[in-house]
Formats: C-alpha cells, sequence, structure tokens
C-alpha cells in the first residue's frame, strides 16, 4: 500500500478514508472562534481527516481554517479528508443539492471528500434546524430515504462529493438502500456512536459483511451537552478497565479508548478542543493491545447510548428501537 495510505482505509468506492478523524461539534455555548482555532491545530498536529456538519454551525470556521492550512503549506487540499452531512431539515430530493452547495459556499470549497446523512429522520424543510410548532413539538415529517439517497448519488456524479454515505442508520436501514432498485452507489460508511459501553459488535459485524466502513463518534465517552446527554450517565474515559490499560500501556485513557476502535476495525473520531489532548490523540498509531485487553474492553459493552437523540423517538424511521 503507499505510504500516504498507510493508516488509511478503502472504502467500496475507491476512495481512502484516514482512520483517525477529527470532530469538530461543540456544545451551543462554545464560541464558534474555537472551531477555527483547533482545527488549525489538528491538521498541525497530523491529523487528516476532518468530521463536520451542517448542523453544528462552524463551517465557515473549519473551512477557514483548512484554507489557511493549505496557504501556509503545511497541507494540500487532497491530503484532507473532509466529511459534511445533510441535516434533517433537508432530505426532500430537491434539496440536497442545495443543501451541499450551501456547505461548500460556508467552506469555500469545490468538493467535499464525504457527504453523509446525518440521521434518518426527516424534519420539515425551513430556516429552523429543529423546527417547532406554536405547542412546542418538534416538526417531524416522512420522506422516502431512498429518494434523499438517489439525490447523493448526483452529488457524488456532479463531483460535489468523493463518497456518499449514512450516519446513525440501523441495519434495515442500511438494508434499504442496499435493496433499492436501481441503486448506483453503496454507502461507503456508516458513522454511528461507538464506544467500549456501546460497542456495536453486531452492526459492525453486518457494515464488514457489506463492505461499509463503520465510523465511530463519541469514541471517548461524549461532548455531555445537556441537550443531547443524560447527565448521570458514566464518563467512560473514568472507568477502573479503562485506567489500568492506560497505566500498563503508559498511555492515556483517550488513547487506549482510540486504540480499541482502530484494532477492531472501526474508523474513529476524536473531539477535543483542548491542544495538549489533540496532540495525544493522534498518538495511537505506535503501540497495540493484547488479544487480552481488547477482550477486556469488549467485556465493558453494556448498551449504554449517549446520544438517544429523544427528539425522534416517535418518527417510524428512529433508528435506535432496534437491537442493531
Amino acid at each position: 500500500m503507499d505510504p500516504k495510505h498507510s493508516h488509511s482505509v478503502k472504502l467500496n468506492d475507491g476512495n481512502f478514508m484516514p482512520r483517525l478523524g477529527f470532530g469538530t461539534f461543540a456544545p451551543s455555548e462554545v464560541p464558534k472562534s474555537k472551531a477555527f482555532e483547533f482545527t488549525k491545530v489538528a491538521i498541525e498536529a497530523g491529523f487528516r481527516h476532518i468530521d463536520a456538519a451542517f448542523v453544528y454551525e462552524n463551517e465557515e470556521q473549519v473551512g477557514a481554517a483548512i484554507r489557511e492550512k493549505i496557504a501556509d503549506g503545511t497541507v494540500k487540499r487532497e491530503d484532507i479528508f473532509y466529511t459534511t452531512k445533510l441535516w434533517a431539515t433537508y432530505f426532500r430530493p430537491e434539496l440536497v443539492r442545495p443543501a451541499l452547495e450551501k456547505s461548500l459556499k460556508k467552506l469555500q470549497m469545490d468538493y467535499v471528500d464525504l457527504f453523509i446523512i446525518h440521521f434518518p429522520v426527516a424534519m420539515r424543510p425551513g430556516d429552523e434546524l429543529l423546527p417547532m410548532d406554536d405547542k412546542g413539538q418538534f416538526m417531524l415529517e416522512s420522506v422516502d430515504l431512498r429518494d434523499t439517497w438517489e439525490a447523493l448519488e448526483k452529488c457524488k456524479d456532479a463531483g460535489l462529493t468523493k463518497s456518499i454515505g449514512v450516519s446513525n442508520f440501523n441495519r434495515k436501514q442500511l438494508e434499504m438502500i442496499l435493496n433499492k432498485p436501481g441503486l448506483k452507489y453503496k454507502p461507503t460508511c456508516n458513522q454511528v456512536e461507538c464506544h467500549a459501553y456501546l460497542n456495536q459488535s453486531k452492526l459492525l459485524e453486518y457494515c464488514k459483511s457489506k463492505d461499509i466502513v463503520l465510523v465511530a463518534y463519541s469514541a471517548l465517552g461524549s461532548h455531555r451537552d445537556p441537550n443531547w446527554v443524560d447527565q448521570s450517565s458514566p464518563v467512560l474515559l473514568d472507568d477502573p478497565v479503562i485506567s489500568s490499560l492506560a497505566e500498563k500501556h503508559k498511555r492515556t485513557p483517550a488513547q487506549i479508548a482510540l486504540r480499541y476502535q482502530l484494532q477492531r476495525g472501526v474508523v474513529v473520531l476524536a473531539k477535543s478542543f483542548n491542544e495538549k489532548r489533540i496532540k495525544e490523540n493522534i498518538q495511537v498509531f505506535d503501540f497495540q493491545l493484547s488479544s487480552e485487553d481488547m477482550k477486556a474492553l469488549d467485556g465493558l459493552n453494556r448498551n449504554l447510548r449517549y446520544t438517544t437523540a429523544d427528539i425522534f423517538a416517535g418518527h417510524p424511521n428512529y433508528p435506535f428501537s432496534d437491537e442493531y
């Protein structure tokens, strides 16, 4: 393999995705300027895979950071693997390309490397990211995801994105896309919450059998944004098993959590807006967990989901009611 791709995985469309990515989500109280500052730090530290989304509302800042690092010669555009996500209010097929074009305009880029459906539940289109009716209920709607997928395929054909995929899909929803009559491109990946407390072993096995890469978010536990996460849920990186492995390998708990995913064949996202931790999080390719270590980490699984996305729970496409 070309040394340039030694830390990458080949997707089912022939493109390469770096196995370690930098997550850019931040709770709303974090100033948007932090996304600019820490995306630059991440690129300087060696991250080449940047995971972003329209709904994070910081693509201008992330794009500016990437452009600055291209301008100063740190990277070329083709060294960067940039992911954006189609938000729920843009699932009607005629809204898909305009949504991607909005992201591209914010980024000041000609293309993204990966464009994925953020969550399988559609919401009422409009300027509100979380549209509510006058009773305070979220306004969900039903759109056939196969039609949305076809619109993503057209974005790939138009050269606006190199690869396309999904996020937060369960097995049944992946099967629906894979079995779609006239399918042109399979999803390259399914980005889901995945960590030692929710190790997604069945979904991972299924994705591997279909040559779909599983990408892990909240791999370090969670951002714990109170809008999305139950504050009483346990802190993954404080787990005694992870702490003792960190001590054994002279590593940080975060490095153990990331290495665990890499050895399972999972592409893993590390989100941090802290310079020291960003630099630590990329140092995960120079040590190995033993099979006993991996077994101990597998034993932590308790199907604990930090991000339950309850606002979508009443919708028939809500993905988390099925086992996987």
